[in-house]
């Protein structure tokens, strides 16, 4: 995958599309990441019935994964939202770079 943990993303389909956000959590081998601010959705938790006395139910908000696909990463330097591009360096080192401004992102 090309995009990293607290990346800023934009959010390119679905009903979230034009948001931007973090990268909170990845999964790189399902190919999924979790963006803060986008893709919400509630759980509904059953009560838990105790000797002593009752649980109420709750209701759990959560940010839900979406595909790696779906997002764009917004380039730090120039703040658009880019494709990314690899280079390897003289010492060895691959690095990724904006395809729009051609400056390095590590």
């Amino acid at each position: 995958m090309k995009i990293k943990m607290k990346d800023k993303v934009k959010i390119r389909v679905g009903k979230d599309k034009g948001k931007e956000g973090l990268i909170i959590q990845s999964f790189p081998v399902e190919g999924l990441v979790v963006v803060d601010g986008a893709n919400k959705r509630t759980r509904h938790l059953k009560s838990k019935s105790n000797k002593k006395g009752e649980n109420k139910g709750e209701k759990v908000e959560f940010f839900a994964p979406i595909r790696v696909s779906s997002v764009m990463l917004i380039c730090p330097k120039c703040a658009k939202p880019t494709r990314i591009a690899y280079q390897l360096l003289e010492t060895g080192k691959k690095v990724r770079n904006c395809k729009k401004c051609k400056q390095t992102i590590d």
